[in-house]
């Protein structure tokens, strides 16, 4: 078996300070930010598996549905969907947060800070709100430091902890081609594929499994491309997302199509919120610029080069916020 990948000795104090934590609670909640994507299931599923092996009995609480395409990992059906925490009336049993800046960032109502919490990060936005905190922006994915507190505990990486991770890391480089991704994230892979992942299914799982819908709605976002020097853009509205049964779910992924234009630096997608005049935002970079800094500085986070926000409508005013921010950060 290969040799695990190398980190920064900083950090073996926080892991270190995290199984501490794992070992003083038998039981926990899981979850991580809404509307999840790969890094935040793959990621709190293979937490699970850690904890069921160190002896925890866990709770995996997610406040809005799995995606379509992430309902094949395995371990999947431990997910309870639910908008509310507050079932879990015992608020001695500790909250463990992956990828998110807060509380409000799970959109589980009844979470409270009256809870031990316990955070999990790798956004340069993360903040440490938790009674123990591990942030690590320089991680390629949560999926990441979650490996790394496997290889920690001396837990057993079985096969769907590695399909889990594999699938985290996969997804949250942009199918490895975010510049997080160096010669640490391929070693680290290659060693879950190793312990059991199957990259070729997993990725057929993940891109080869659209709906009908998110691919006419894909239709209707390309019909409204605009480019500009090296910026693009586009957007749907709720009346797109009516006509083509779309959900918030099938718009993942489709700003990738506007970044993946020559000779485009930048991106940025746009859907409309119903009844709320506001708009979501997901932005992507090449490398030439910092689109965190953008959407923090627009109350949202994420990474150097994908990161997202919301901001008020109309249409024509948020567009115009987002590409005055794109167009000076380029020049």
């Amino acid at each position: 078996m290969m040799q695990a990948p190398t980190y920064e000795l900083t950090h073996e104090a926080r892991i270190e300070a995290l199984l501490d934590a794992f070992r003083s609670s038998p039981r926990f909640i899981l979850t991580s930010h809404s509307r999840p994507d790969g890094d935040a299931l793959g990621s709190v599923l293979a937490l699970a598996e850690i904890l069921d092996q160190m002896g925890c009995q866990t709770d995996v609480v997610f406040a809005d549905p799995v995606p379509l395409i992430y309902r094949t990992l395995p371990n999947v059906e431990r997910v309870h969907h639910t908008p509310s925490a507050a079932d879990i009336a015992d608020h001695s049993i500790p909250a463990i947060l992956l990828e998110c800046d807060g509380i409000a960032r799970t959109g589980l109502l009844g979470l409270d800070e009256d809870r031990p919490l316990i955070n999990i990060d790798h956004h340069a936005s993360g903040r440490h709100f938790a009674g123990v905190n591990w942030i690590d922006e320089h991680a390629c994915a949560v999926g990441a430091m979650v490996y790394r507190l496997a290889i920690a505990a001396k837990v057993e990486i079985t096969p769907s902890m590695a399909t889990c991770l594999y699938t985290a890391i996969m997804s949250d480089t942009g199918a490895f081609t975010y510049s997080s991704t160096n010669a640490d994230t391929f070693a680290l892979v290659h060693d879950l594929a190793l312990h059991g992942a199957n990259p070729g299914k997993i990725a057929r799982d993940v891109y080869f499994s659209n709906s009908i819908s998110k691919i006419r709605l894909l239709g209707a976002a390309l019909s409204n491309l605009q480019c500009e020097g090296k910026v693009a853009w586009s957007w749907v509205t709720s009346n797109d997302m009516l006509l083509t049964g779309a959900d918030a779910e099938d718009c993942e992924g489709v700003v990738n199509y506007l970044i993946s234009i020559a000779g485009i630096e930048s991106a940025v997608f746009l859907r409309e919120v119903p009844d709320v005049n506001e708009f979501r935002l997901s932005i992507r970079s090449k490398g030439k610029i910092d689109v965190a800094r953008i959407a923090e500085s627009l109350g949202g986070g994420g990474h150097r080069s994908a990161s997202g926000c919301t901001l008020a409508g109309p249409l024509d005013a948020a567009k115009e916020r987002i590409l005055t921010q794109l167009r000076t950060g380029l020049c």
